[in-house]
């Protein structure tokens, strides 16, 4: 009786168990938007899935189809390996994303298999329709997750996450909010190692399409720093404010790279102490 009581006491002591699923629409969005967030937490004992909603299979220059989307998901496989998360993938067809009931029952599958805290997704404004209907395919599952009568096939979730959005430079209908702000200077080489996997992007994929394929270096080690100095987003005025909002103003004037993501209208609407219990590795 005295174990199992000092077994409670000790379990009650620890620290909730946080589960964030990041939902991308490509098998590398959720690595440029939330790697480093991802690490932090997966390091401080916390569950975090990737979840791509395509497989990716138009998204280079020279290979596609089947091919392409093989490719991809071992990619995917291996920057979950490296950042200590899962990462899952779905059998839908790159740059043919549309916002239908039967990809939204797919996603509403998945966040109630993971049990998620918090569900992160792009915001329903960017320049890629993927990127769009995806956002709006995370909106329109925020309410039905927790619909017992909706994918009746997977328990419902018996309270709804809190959902934010990933950083972005759109400004029409209305800018980026940070609402919230983690200082990843510590994790940022675990960040740059995790996109490094998706070698069919960032090395070939985006550099071509951008005109800068002849820029990538040959090296591994090279390529990696190349990655670093192109991936790595300058901390804007309103992140800088939201970083010394959650770590003080000394702090955040050191912080050199920075992940921020805006609170949904939809589902749990958190205030700060939600917030700092969601996001322990917070200040």
């Amino acid at each position: 009786m005295r174990k199992l009581a000092l077994l409670m006491l000790v379990a009650a002591m620890l620290p909730a168990q946080i589960r964030i699923i990041a939902i991308g629409a490509h098998p590398d969005d959720c690595d440029i938007g939330a790697a480093g967030m991802a690490a932090k937490m997966a390091a401080a004992g916390h569950k975090v899935k990737f979840l791509s909603v395509t497989n990716g299979d138009a998204g280079h220059q020279s290979m596609g189809g089947g091919a392409l989307a093989k490719r991809r998901r071992a990619e995917a496989q291996e920057s979950g390996r490296r950042l200590g998360i899962e990462y899952d993938v779905l059998d839908n067809h790159d740059g043919e994303l549309m916002p239908t009931l039967d990809v939204r029952l797919q996603i509403i599958r998945k966040i109630r298999e993971w049990q998620a805290d918090v569900v992160i997704s792009p915001r329903t404004n960017d320049y890629h329709p993927d990127h769009r209907n995806t956002g709006i395919l995370v909106q329109d599952a925020a309410y039905m997750v927790m619909v017992p009568n909706v994918a009746p096939d997977t328990p419902p979730l018996k309270k709804n996450p809190v959902f934010l959005h990933f950083q972005d430079r759109f400004k029409t209908p209305s800018p980026f909010r940070p609402d919230v702000a983690i200082d990843i200077s510590e994790v940022i080489d675990k960040k740059v190692d995790a996109m490094d996997a998706h070698e069919s992007q960032f090395y070939e994929w985006l550099p071509w399409i951008d005109g800068r394929a002849a820029e990538v270096p040959a090296g591994k080690a090279e390529r990696k720093a190349w990655l670093k100095g192109q991936r790595t987003r300058q901390i804007t005025p309103a992140v800088r404010a939201a970083l010394e909002k959650w770590y003080g103003k000394e702090r955040a004037a050191k912080v050199q790279h920075a992940e921020a993501f805006e609170v949904s209208e939809y589902g749990s609407q958190p205030d700060e102490a939600t917030l700092r219990r969601l996001f322990p590795v917070l200040g």
